[in-house]
């Protein structure tokens, strides 16, 4: 998987939040790629407006109590994602902010994109560019209104596009030449090489992308049939693994 992952541009390391055996292998990765490549890091864990406070913490301005107070983190932050933030900050790693500020992301939740419009250009500067693009039948968009029954609905398959969409431009943004570019989010926003692969095409289809997605299985010896073809790379972890939270 590294040989095949360190010819790429931008890799998306897709986990599941709470399963340590992902988290533990993303520091791994990200620890051995770092051996013969020059990385950048991102994470859909940080929002962008959140950015500077994030860079301040890496290189050195502010403490981690600091950064505890001041941004929002997530709850199980310190196991899961400070062995990752702290090593960039040991190595002088640039660690992007990639993901849309939440409040933004439940506007378009509640009225769609169009209430995008009205934001200012400083609130504007954390997201996409707008008008954002939108293909409602990506297959990974519509199972999401299967998955929530009567609580699906088209504003919400939006949220989540906001969301992939974000990411991909904060992770382009950033990427430099021959620098290779490490994303930590959600296997569900890259599984199937949707959500932010499909942005992340869309708009420069010049680069090198790989896919690493988690998936439980009772049995790991045999790929279910529903997690074939979900990624380049596919960790298979055993369904009765401790979590974090």
């Amino acid at each position: 998987m590294l040989k095949k992952i360190a010819k790429n541009d931008i890799v998306l390391f897709g986990e599941l939040h709470n399963n340590p055996i992902a988290h533990w292998l993303q520091y791994e990765v990200t620890n051995d790629l770092h051996k013969t490549h020059k990385l950048i890091l991102g994470a859909e864990m940080f929002e962008a407006d959140n950015q500077q406070l994030l860079s301040q913490y890496i290189n050195g301005s502010i403490n981690s109590k600091q950064l505890d107070t001041l941004a929002r983190l997530w709850s199980n932050y310190k196991t899961d994602y400070a062995p990752l933030v702290n090593f960039a900050k040991d190595q002088k790693l640039n660690f992007v902010a990639s993901n849309i500020p939440r409040t933004y992301a439940n506007l378009v939740y509640k009225k769609g994109f169009e209430a995008l419009d009205a934001l200012s250009d400083t609130e504007k500067s954390w997201i996409a560019p707008l008008p954002i693009k939108f293909d409602s039948e990506l297959p990974t968009y519509k199972k999401i209104l299967t998955m929530m029954g009567d609580h699906g609905t088209p504003k919400l398959v939006m949220a989540q596009a906001i969301k992939d969409a974000t990411m991909a431009h904060f992770i382009l943004k950033n990427h430099l030449p021959n620098h290779l570019f490490l994303h930590y989010n959600g296997a569900y926003h890259s599984d199937y090489y949707e959500g932010i692969l499909w942005y992340l095409k869309n708009e420069n289809p010049n680069l090198n992308y790989a896919t690493i997605t988690t998936v439980l299985q009772k049995d790991i010896n045999k790929l279910e049939k529903e997690n074939l073809k979900k990624a380049d790379f596919i960790i298979c972890v055993d369904d009765n693994m401790t979590t974090t939270y």
